[in-house]
């Protein structure tokens, strides 16, 4: 014997509705393991803690790099000019002296007296410019020394030209020869050791640069070998915790579609025994009251009060059945079982028509196959869905229902005109949210759209394979 099955109506939908109520009462699944937050904060504070101090880094590099530059090779260089410049000079002295002893000219020596003033001013200008920069390494010894040799070397100079001019020719050529010649020589020495002293420098200061540039490229290539290590374990960690995410999401996408199936399945096998409970038991229990009515109406006198009233009651009764069959067709139209997809539609659609006042145009197309029971009840609810939305919603005077058979495929259209979602998404609401689960049981897809003429448009694609599939 079958079980009496005892159910409280709560509407065409009432399995969605359970199921937002289990999920707001039953907790979610906690996701295990650890969430990457933290790790990869971790991960960001430490990258730019690094970036900062390398910045640092190469940051303090680059000024010693500057400051050996400007501090040691131009000093060195400007220093070296002027080094030069002295040179110069003292060979222009000995050029001088070599003439002055020359028995061939026919000039007295104090005729030299000009050229030295010319070259002691360009020689102590130079000594002047040289001292500002004077490189680091220079003792103070080297540089004093430098000093007090030109001085002497001056101070010879004047006690000859001071001998020349009292008419001692002879003894001021013999204090050239003796004194001044190996003073000039001694100075030209003393500046030449000063010029290769500043070469050298220079050769250990490029030594010192081309080191800091190695270091720094050493460690540049280091840095940015860390940073790929750390992109790469971290894109690693990434992609280990989406896989584990991904995975927990379909294993509760997987659960919730079950679920969603369930419910609906239920959903179906309720309205089915509703519908034949109304059409079977309360039509037939209407139908005997009625037939009990017609009778009793028939006995009583002709033009009697209780033969109109027995008359009355008689239309109430199939007022009441007509009503009865048609919730019953409503709940779950018997036509889906016994006659199919295609003429439960050519049914529902006028009927649409008349209770809603909305003008349906209805276009078949294609080579039609027969459709299992089951898929064409998803179907047919998403269609019902679908132009329950025009009712309530668009504002829509007319609608367009286009069913399409493909050679692979099963497509239903339904267009209207009116106000449409407005910029609104469409994923709420639970007459949406039953229309895409229905369509993901039938592996088909639910795609909705804005015509240009404004309005909705929703189309239903499903595969052929699916629709006969049901039928095993």
């Amino acid at each position: 014997m079958e079980r009496e099955a005892k159910v409280v109506w709560l509407g065409p939908n009432w399995p969605l509705l359970a199921f937002a109520l289990y999920s707001r009462r039953v907790p979610r699944p906690a996701i295990p393991g650890v969430s990457p937050t933290a790790p990869l904060i971790l991960g960001l504070v430490i990258t730019l803690g690094a970036i900062v101090a390398y910045s640092g880094y190469v940051t303090h590099q680059i000024s010693g790099l500057r400051q050996l530059q400007n501090g040691l090779v131009d000093r060195n260089r400007k220093d070296s000019l002027q080094l030069l410049r002295i040179q110069n000079d003292l060979n222009s002295l000995a050029l001088a002296m070599r003439d002055m002893l020359d028995n061939t000219e026919p000039y007295p020596l104090t005729a030299w007296s000009n050229q030295f003033d010319r070259i002691r001013a360009d020689l102590n200008d130079a000594l002047r410019l040289e001292e500002q920069v004077t490189p680091v390494g220079r003792t103070a010894d080297q540089q004093s020394y430098l000093k007090a040799s030109v001085a002497q070397f001056w101070d010879a100079v004047d006690r000859t030209f001071a001998l020349a001019r009292e008419g001692k020719n002879q003894e001021a050529r013999s204090q050239i020869q003796l004194s001044l010649q190996a003073r000039q020589a001694a100075l030209s020495t003393a500046v030449a050791r000063l010029l290769v002293q500043n070469n050298e420098s220079e050769e250990q200061a490029a030594a010192r640069i081309s080191e800091i540039y190695d270091r720094v490229q050493r460690d540049v290539y280091l840095f940015l070998t860390a940073t790929l290590i750390a992109i790469v374990l971290t894109s690693l960690y990434l992609i280990r915790m989406n896989r584990q995410l991904f995975a927990q999401l379909a294993a509760l996408s997987e659960q919730r579609s079950e679920l969603a199936q369930t419910l609906i399945a239920t959903q179906e096998s309720t309205l089915r025994h509703l519908s034949r409970e109304l059409h079977d038991e309360f039509g037939q229990i209407l139908t005997a009251v009625g037939s009990m009515l017609t009778r009793a109406g028939n006995q009583a006198p002709e033009g009697s009060a209780l033969r109109a009233d027995l008359r009355e009651v008689c239309e109430i009764a199939q007022t009441t059945l007509d009503r009865v069959r048609s919730l019953s067709q409503a709940l779950h139209p018997v036509m889906l079982d016994e006659a199919g997809l295609e003429s439960t539609l050519d049914w529902y659609l006028p009927v649409v028509e008349r209770q809603s006042g909305i003008h349906i145009f209805y276009e078949k197309s294609g080579e039609s196959f027969s459709v299992d029971g089951n898929a064409a009840v998803h179907v047919y609810r998403i269609l019902q869905e679908a132009l329950n939305n025009v009712g309530r919603h668009s504002g829509a005077k007319e609608a367009w229902v286009r069913l399409q058979f493909e050679d692979d495929a099963l497509q239903l259209e339904i267009e209207d005109h009116g106000r449409g979602f407005g910029g609104r998404k469409v994923n709420h609401g639970i007459g949406l949210v039953a229309m895409r689960e229905r369509a993901e049981l039938l592996h088909g897809s639910l795609h909705f759209a804005n015509p240009s003429q404004g309005g909705t448009k929703i189309t239903l694609r499903v595969p052929k394979e699916t629709l006969v599939s049901h039928a095993g």
